[in-house]
């Protein structure tokens, strides 16, 4: 009994590269994903880190206790540390060019081409029946 029937039917047709991909599955469709991957967990890492850094400035202003203040100025200066790092970082992989809108333009796009086809795919199939796979309860 086959119990990933979506692996046999897997023939899906994506746009990709400007080419069709016919089977998702196929190894030979990941190609360039492992940098994909890499740089959109970084970008994920950078917008986080921003994140944090607007709230410690949101909380140093709220906050009236002196010692607290130090602890989150202390806090803050360390997430701009680790902004400027993950930056560099990128930069110098090539997947953040924050003075040239010309290359960054593709490779947003590229991101943004690749999560529209991942969320067109259908991952599982129509039919979820399970078919006495599991124990049904007396109905």
């Amino acid at each position: 009994m086959n119990y990933f029937p979506f692996i046999n039917k897997a023939k899906y047709f994506i746009k990709a590269g400007g080419e069709n991909m016919q089977d998702y599955l196929d190894p030979r469709n990941a190609e360039g994903m492992p940098n994909l991957a890499d740089s959109t967990f970084a970008m994920d890492f950078l917008i986080s880190v921003k994140s944090g850094i607007r709230n410690y400035g949101f909380a140093i202003t709220e906050t009236t206790n002196p010692e607290l203040r130090r602890v989150l100025a202390k806090q803050l200066e360390a997430a701009l540390d680790l902004h400027g790092e993950i930056s560099e970082l990128m930069i110098k992989n090539k997947w953040l060019h924050p003075y040239n809108f010309k290359d960054q333009f593709p490779i947003d796009l590229k991101g943004a081409e690749t999560a529209v086809q991942i969320a067109q795919m259908t991952l599982f199939p129509n039919d979820t029946d399970r078919g006495g796979m599991f124990a049904t309860p007396n109905q």
